[in-house]
């Protein structure tokens, strides 16, 4: 069963605005494919989640040139995360 909570929401919503504003600047018209790495991030103890993340971005990205993207996270060492690359 997936669990959620608001963190994973909070840093999908941070990662669609950052492709979405990469798109605009750049004059994308489809985003498929986002990569990401991403550490241990904990908030109020729970770690953010990839499989909570990729659920919230693709809730988020409907309706955006990143609706058909797939979104590609490498877990590493360390407590942030990284956007690798956009593909579209």
């Amino acid at each position: 069963m997936l669990s959620t909570n608001v963190h994973d929401f909070h840093l999908a919503n941070q990662l669609l605005k950052t492709v979405l504003a990469y798109g605009a600047k750049n004059g994308l018209k489809n985003v498929s494919k986002v990569e990401i790495e991403l550490g241990s991030i904990i908030e109020h103890d729970e770690v953010i989640k990839p499989e909570n993340l990729t659920y919230h971005f693709k809730l988020l990205a409907k309706k955006t040139i990143a609706k058909n993207a797939e979104l590609k996270i490498k877990k590493i060492a360390g407590d942030n995360w990284k956007l690798v690359s956009i593909e579209d």
